[in-house]
Order: structure tokens, then C-alpha cells, then sequence
């Protein structure tokens, strides 16, 4: 739309009022505009979202917010889950990370296929339609440990969802069994697998990751893993770990890579940015010039940029209230996010790390959360599939009162 438009036909068309705020430079508005009109954002433009402060973010936000109702409407979704890390063993060395011991760690943790089919069935029994299933990378894991946590719970719960097993872990378990990275997940679907996260994506770029640590998968493998999963059918996650020797260049870039896959396969079904938690982490600790993890406004820009940058492409994006703590998450429903993830019931990693915002959220809460924010709640399965409908007054089933999932 031509900047000369007058302000009231504007409004009339979907235009937020904050673009037009003087304090809002010609670019900056031209960029949000050609965002309203559906078209791409090239890199560069992402990087100059990414530097917006004051009058500028508010209409970044704004923005955001007005191309998520046009692609998704006003509904807010979660869904019931359980995190499982079945160990916390790994020796890869991320100096992100403070969640890996060694095996010989007093802290050190493996759960048998009896404690995570327990684990499951917990799950199952409160409600949940899925099981997030990530851990370590145990270097005495039996080569078919992860077909056989997949049949496990499916021999006792076939109705579970199971979302499980990062790139990282595709890679550790293909290696081991000497199986091609698509043979690996085809056997993986055969036996259950229902979805994969599309976590050990940190930032996208081989500098970066070089720095972060040098065992991990790079980029190139992190990129293949992903497509195969695609093109076998297998839905993935997409994420991003930011605020750490990151920035605006390697964001932008990191959601560039991600919507070009998307493009190319379709296999993404949401984006979740994941910010740096950086308490305990050896990175933060032992390496100079580390940040403390994102700022209040980088979190903002990175959920609104996200919005606009995979506009038509990646239509569900999720705040972590895990990362962010329950108030940013929540306003993160008025700067392009449409989602607010799991109930979780347990989470091991960004605690092991310094985490303070908990383990687990009651679904009464994220509904309530959502409500606030003049959204409509919706109890949805790992897919995105609506499962139960909230409207802003009705009272809550008395299956999501009584001692939380019931």
C-alpha cells in the first residue's frame, strides 16, 4: 500500500495506527507495509526490524499482531503434554548447556523403558495427547534404544502422540546403527514416531555454532536431517537459541534458511524461539563477551520479526513461557505469537540451567492467560488439530479444575 494513503482508509484496510506515527522512519514503515501486503522480507529487512526501538517496535508489534489475525484469527492455542529426558548423560560439550553430566555424575540420570512407559502412561492418565521424548547423547546407548522406547509406549498407550528425538539424536542414533540418516527415521515412523523437534537448530550459521561447540552437527547436517524428515512425511519443530554471541544479522539470516526449507518441503508445522537461559552455562561462566541472554525487546522482535519474516509459510508461532516467564509470554499474544506451547509437567534442560520459571503450567493457567489477552482459547493436539474450544466467559470443565489435567 502507497504511504500516501489517507490515514482513515488506511485503518479501514487493516493498517495499525502506530505506522503512522512520525517517530517511524520512512523505511521501517515501508517494510511493515509490504509485510501487510503478504510479501516476502529479504534478510536486510529483517536486521533493520531487528534494530526497531520505541515508535518503531510499537509498530513492529503492532504488525505482527495484524498479520496474525489475518493468517490464524484470534485463537490461542495449547496442548497437554509431557517432557520426558530420559537421560541427562552426554558428552558432546555445549557450552550452552549445564543439563549433560557424565556417567559417573552423582547427578547423573538414565531412565529404563519401565520409567518412561511409567512416565507415559502418567501422562496419558492427566490428560496428555503427546510425550516429548529428547536426551543426551549416552555414549554406551544400545543401538536400538530409541526404536524400542517408540514400541514401549505404544504397546501400552497406541493413542499417544509421540514427539521425540532431535536432529542431534537422528544423527548419534544413524551413526550408531550404521543406518542412512533416512533409513534411521523410517524405521523411527514404523515403530511410532509421530513427530520430531527441531531443536539443536541453536543459530543456523557455522561460525556461530564453532563457537558454541565444536562436536555438534553443523548446519549442513542439521539442514539434511530436517528434509529428510520432510520429505518422509515426518512433521518437525522449528527453533532458534538466541542472545548469546549472536545477533541481528545471524536472526535474520537463521529465519531466511528456515523459510526457504519451508518453501521447499512444508514440513514445518510451527516456530518457536527458545532465548538464551544463561545462569550455569560454561558458555556464559568461561567465555568473554557472552550475553546474559536475550533482552525484554530483542524477545519482542524476535516473536513479531518471526511473524512477518514466515508470514504464509510458518503460520503458528510459540512463546516458551519456559524461557520467558509467564507475563512476557503472555504478551507476547500481542506481537504476532498464536501459541503457548505445552503444559510440560516436567522440564529438565532450561532448569538445569538457571531456569526460574518452573516446570510445569496448569492448563486452567495458560487459558486464563489467553482470555486476558482477549484471545480464544483452544486445547489442541500436536498437529495443530483443534481438540476443545474455550470461549472468553464459559466457566472451565471441571476435568481441567480437579487437581489440573485430570
Amino acid at each position: 500500500m502507497n504511504a500516501a494513503v489517507p490515514h482513515n482508509i488506511a485503518l479501514a484496510q487493516g493498517v495499525p495506527q502506530e505506522l503512522f506515527n512520525p517517530a517511524v522512519s520512512t523505511e521501517v514503515r515501508a517494510i511493515l507495509q509490504q509485510a501487510l501486503n503478504g510479501e516476502e522480507l529479504s534478510e536486510a529487512q529483517g536486521v533493520v526490524l531487528f534494530g526497531t526501538e520505541g515508535a518503531e517496535l510499537d509498530a513492529l508489534t503492532a504488525t505482527a499482531d495484524t498479520v496474525r489475525r489475518q493468517r490464524v484469527g484470534d485463537r490461542a492455542s495449547f496442548v497437554i503434554t509431557r517432557n520426558i529426558n530420559y537421560t541427562n548423560v552426554c558428552y558432546m560439550g555445549c557450552k550452552f548447556c549445564n543439563f549433560a553430566k557424565r556417567k559417573d555424575d552423582p547427578e547423573a540420570e538414565f531412565f529404563d523403558l519401565d520409567e518412561i512407559v511409567r512416565r507415559a502412561q502418567e501422562a496419558w492418565d492427566r490428560g496428555a495427547t503427546e510425550v516429548c521424548i529428547q536426551g543426551g547423547l549416552h555414549p554406551d546407548l544400545p543401538v536400538h534404544f530409541y526404536r524400542d522406547m517408540l514400541k514401549a509406549i505404544k504397546s501400552v498407550l497406541p493413542g499417544m502422540h509421540i514427539h521425540a528425538f532431535s536432529p542431534f539424536e537422528i544423527w548419534f542414533g544413524a551413526r550408531k546403527s550404521k543406518m542412512s540418516y533416512a533409513d534411521f527415521i523410517q524405521d523411527l515412523m514404523d515403530h511410532g514416531l509421530g513427530s520430531m523437534p527441531g531443536t539443536a537448530a541453536e543459530i543456523l550459521d557455522t561460525d556461530i555454532r564453532k563457537q558454541l561447540t565444536k562436536d555438534k552437527l553443523s548446519t549442513e547436517q542439521w539442514v539434511e536431517i530436517i528434509q529428510t524428515a520432510h520429505r518422509l512425511g515426518l512433521p518437525t519443530t522449528a527453533t532458534i537459541m538466541y542472545g548469546h554471541i549472536d545477533g541481528p544479522e545471524h536472526w535474520a539470516a537463521h529465519l531466511a534458511l528456515l523459510r526457504t526449507i519451508q518453501q521447499k518441503t512444508g514440513g514445518f508445522t510451527e516456530f518457536v524461539p527458545l532465548g538464551f537461559i544463561h545462569y550455569k552455562t560454561p558458555l556464559y561462566l568461561e567465555v568473554e563477551g557472552v550475553r546474559p541472554g536475550p533482552t525484554r525487546h530483542e524477545h519482542i522482535r524476535m516473536h513479531a520479526v518471526a511473524r512477518l519474516m514466515l508470514n504464509g509459510w510458518i503460520d503458528n508461532i510459540q512463546a516458551s513461557w519456559v524461557k520467558l516467564g509467564t507475563e512476557l509470554a503472555q504478551q507476547m499474544l500481542a506481537a504476532g505469537v498464536n501459541d503457548l506451547g505445552g503444559t510440560l509437567m516436567n522440564e529438565s534442560i532450561s532448569r538445569a540451567a538457571g531456569g526460574e520459571h518452573g516446570q510445569e503450567m496448569q492448563p486452567q493457567e495458560l487459558i486464563g492467560m489467553m482470555r486476558a489477552m482477549g484471545r480464544e482459547p483452544v486445547r489442541r493436539n500436536t498437529l495443530y488439530r483443534p481438540l476443545e474450544f474455550f470461549d472468553s466467559v464459559e466457566p472451565l470443565p471441571q476435568s481441567l479444575l480437579a487437581g489440573g489435567l485430570a
